[in-house]
């Protein structure tokens, strides 16, 4: 019967051809529509018909299977971030525990980077009057561990000091992995320690030690500025030897060659001289001034005008002997890096004077008192490194980096102490503090 209807409501004529072409077609007629919407009707299966009951079993499983499927993906996912983890920890671990030479580097440089930073947040503290935020030490409080409490500091200031506390720790763990890389480096051919690395490491925890010991007398003397300067200057050495460590593991152990003239190489080690002074002086004006680190703390007994023209006269003497330095490479065709690092000096100089007027002559606002330490800090590392660039230690020896390239050749170790990659950029032979450089193993002294 359905089959009966269905076949004269469908029947073909020259004027009602379905799917057919031409002018002569006609729009589909009520007919035409009534048995679509009727075909539709009579193949969908009855609500409790078996094939109801196949079709949705057969969606179930379809939508089972996919679930399945998304779960698998989401445990693969799952299991290829897993994976990703513990290779980035084993090339963690192997970094510290077996690390070559630029992995000793970048080390090295994240223990600069550390020194640093933590010169800056402690400026954070005293600039922001925090310093008594967490009146007590070890703990913050006499009955809490945290900035927790009423310690007659705002919430604020309790908190810009023990962040700083625990920014200290985070630098600890940076000083330990710099200690163990060292321990374990193993640079040439018979794997031997270098003593000069590893003394330069070790300088560093054991100097935040006594960086945390000091912070403790600093606070229990509520903010001596006696102590609050030694505080100061320590951190500044600890930068000094983060810096010598850096540079050391990015030259080689032969003796020192120099590349300038003994009056440029003094002229250096002059400008260093001078701006650890600079520092020190930095630290008594900051002792004496408003920003000692919080409102009712003993200061200097010392004119703050008279501090201020000492430490700016300072600066003066720094600016000239940079001018002079930079001159003396300029006409002795000192190596470029010298010549880049000298520009750079004199830079930072220029500005950071600028930005000494201007706080002083503005009324000692917080922030550029802050910016002001912060090129302070970067005055400081660009002149330490100035005297390493005016002389040549031979390339880096890497024994990983050898026994790469002996595989690239087939088996073939390269000659002993031939450089593995090209000159430097002075157009000398490789050497100084340029990283990458190195070269197959080669005896020489391990210190």
């Amino acid at each position: 019967m359905v089959g009966t209807l269905l076949s004269l409501l469908l029947q073909r004529s020259p004027n009602h051809a379905i799917g057919g072409s031409g002018q002569g077609r006609a729009p589909p007629g009520p007919g035409l529509r009534l048995a679509v919407k009727l075909g539709c009707v009579l193949t969908d299966p009855a609500p409790g018909s078996p094939a109801a009951g196949a079709s949705r079993g057969a969606t179930a499983r379809s939508a089972t299977a996919q679930g399945a499927t998304a779960q698998g993906a989401t445990a693969q996912g799952a299991t290829a971030q897993g994976a990703a983890v513990r290779h980035a920890m084993r090339s963690l671990a192997e970094s510290v525990l077996a690390p070559s030479a630029d992995s000793m580097r970048r080390i090295a440089l994240a223990g600069v980077a550390a020194s640093a930073g933590i010169i800056m947040t402690g400026a954070a503290v005293r600039l922001s009057q925090s310093g008594l935020g967490c009146p007590d030490w070890p703990a913050c409080t006499a009955h809490s561990v945290v900035a927790s409490g009423a310690t007659g500091s705002s919430l604020l200031h309790r908190w810009i000091e023990f962040g700083n506390r625990l920014l200290t720790g985070a630098v600890m763990v940076v000083a330990v992995i710099v200690a163990v890389a060292a321990w374990r480096f193993r640079p040439g051919d018979g794997g031997r320690r270098q003593r000069d690395l590893v003394a330069l490491a070790l300088i560093q925890p054991a100097g935040i030690v006594a960086q945390a010991v000091i912070g403790g007398v600093v606070v229990l003397t509520r903010l001596d500025p006696v102590w609050v300067s030694v505080h100061f200057l320590l951190s500044a050495a600890l930068v000094a030897a983060a810096v010598t460590l850096y540079v050391r593991t990015t030259e080689g152990t032969a003796p020192a060659r120099p590349l300038a003239r003994p009056d440029l190489r003094l002229l250096a080690a002059a400008v260093v001289a001078v701006v650890a002074v600079m520092l020190a002086a930095g630290t008594v004006v900051t002792g004496t001034g408003p920003l000692a680190g919080a409102r009712s703390v003993a200061r200097y007994h010392l004119p703050l005008g008279g501090v201020t023209q000492l430490h700016a006269d300072i600066g003066w003497l720094i600016t000239g002997l940079a001018l002079a330095l930079v001159a003396g490479l300029r006409f002795s065709q000192a190596p470029r890096r010298a010549m880049r690092l000298g520009w750079l000096l004199l830079g930072l100089i220029l500005v950071q004077g600028a930005v000494g007027y201007t706080q002083y002559f503005s009324g000692l606002p917080a922030g550029l008192v802050w910016v002001h330490v912060t090129g302070a800090v970067l005055i400081w590392i660009v002149a330490l490194r100035l005297p390493f660039a005016l002389r040549d230690r031979g390339p880096v020896t890497a024994r990983g980096t050898a026994l790469a390239e002996q595989a690239s050749n087939g088996g073939h170790a390269a000659p002993r102490g031939t450089a593995l990659t090209g000159p430097g950029d002075d157009g000398r032979q490789p050497g100084g503090d340029s990283p990458g450089r190195v070269t197959a193993p080669a005896a020489g002294p391990a210190g």
